[in-house]
């Protein structure tokens, strides 16, 4: 189903939670720490990025070239893939994956109403029809077992969001695409180095995209994208796809767009990405202390943690709690100088940009019952014990468990 070119909103960038949420931390005290501290990270490795940045004004190659290879070669080794093929974003990593599949007009592809908008915006924006199917209530992720019944004679792939650094449940989705013949298109923004049944994300599906937002795991200092990929073929058309689509200079085998990762932004993020293991054990430590406190504040009736399946390693771009009162709570901590996060207010399917697919209140339950109930809270490498625990000690206050 093709339509109107204005009809999705352009911001397919995932910047934050959009809408109402950023209102009250806009309204109240300024925090006391950060919700995320980019300058502490900065701080660590300031030395190594200048240099690398400096490596690059030095040779003055900033489209593709050496760095922007070398950081490709490094991805692929890190998630096992074959191929890695960066671009400009997260977001033009799903475009470039629905036209290398030739995804068009009269298509669908099945997906999750709980993510960012470009999961979908590009389904649409290439002319095909999302469909939604609902969440699973503990993890956030696809429900695997509802998307069989979604699948019509015109499906054409999945996009399994593997949502706050979890995997979602992969071998039944894949399972059901291997039946019909669909592509699975891993959105694996929020996941880098994220492991299911031992395997990293990205690595499993027809393709795993990733975003290098300057908020994620591994982020630059701007925007920037890769997809990854075990055919030899579709590398090959990604390649071209993401210039102008051509693969000589000024001679264009199909129509592609210009999406390409500069490289001063691949020589940062090489730096990082030699730090990423000790960030993402820093992570999964903070989600340990947080579970610690909660219980030991008494607080797991009251409060859902992070569900992390034995079969799947999390890596925490977002620890994200469920909670009566939600915004209420958020009030309550942001006056005290607390920063939180709410990912996401308003489920895809409700969203003005989508109303011409039809869907209604109440038609995905758990996806609706969630934008409710969650609320992200800080956590990163950097991030301070004592803050921690000033969290959740007021959570507790919030809820008058003593």
């Amino acid at each position: 189903m093709a339509i109107p070119m204005t009809t999705v909103t352009d911001a397919l960038s995932d910047p934050g939670p959009q809408g109402k949420t950023g209102e009250i931390q806009a309204t109240k005290a300024e925090a006391l720490f950060p919700f995320l501290d980019l300058k502490a990270q900065f701080a660590s490795i300031q030395g190594e990025v200048m240099a690398a940045v400096e490596r690059v004004l030095r040779s003055q190659h900033f489209i593709m070239g050496p760095e922007v290879q070398a950081f490709e070669n490094e991805i692929a080794s890190l998630t096992g893939a074959q191929a890695a093929v960066s671009c400009a974003s997260g977001s033009d990593a799903l475009l470039l994956a629905l036209l290398a599949l030739e995804v068009g007009p009269g298509d669908e592809v099945i997906t999750t109403p709980f993510t960012f908008v470009a999961t979908a915006g590009y389904i649409a924006r290439v002319g095909a029809k999302p469909v939604f199917v609902d969440i699973e209530p503990k993890t956030y992720n696809i429900d695997s077992s509802l998307i069989e019944q979604a699948v019509t004679s015109r499906t054409r792939a999945i996009i399994p969001v593997h949502l706050f650094g979890l995997a979602a449940d992969l071998d039944p989705i894949l399972k059901v695409a291997e039946r019909y013949q669909l592509a699975v298109i891993e959105d694996a923004a929020q996941a880098i180095g994220a492991l299911y049944h031992g395997a990293p994300v990205g690595s499993l599906g027809t393709f795993g995209c990733f975003s290098f937002f300057p908020s994620k795991n591994l982020g630059g200092c701007g925007d920037g994208g890769l997809v990854t990929t075990n055919d030899p073929a579709l590398a090959d058309r990604l390649r071209i796809l993401r210039l102008h689509g051509s693969r000589e200079k000024y001679y264009y085998e199909t129509l592609g767009t210009n999406s390409r990762l500069d490289a001063l932004q691949a020589a940062i993020l090489r730096v990082k990405l030699t730090r990423l293991q000790e960030w993402t054990r820093g992570r999964q430590a903070r989600a340990e202390c947080y579970r610690a406190l909660f219980a030991e504040r008494r607080l797991e009736k009251m409060v859902t943690l992070p569900s992390a399946p034995d079969d799947r390693v999390h890596v925490y771009n977002q620890f994200v709690i469920r909670c009566p009162e939600r915004d209420r709570l958020r009030e309550f901590l942001c006056d005290r100088g607390v920063p939180t996060e709410v990912y996401y207010p308003l489920p895809l399917h409700l969203q003005r940009a989508f109303t011409y697919l039809g869907y209604e209140s109440g038609q995905l339950p758990e996806a609706e019952a969630a934008s409710e109930e969650v609320v992200a809270l800080p956590v990163y490498p950097e991030l301070k014990a004592e803050h921690q625990n000033a969290v959740v000690s007021l959570i507790a206050e919030f809820y008058e468990v003593t």
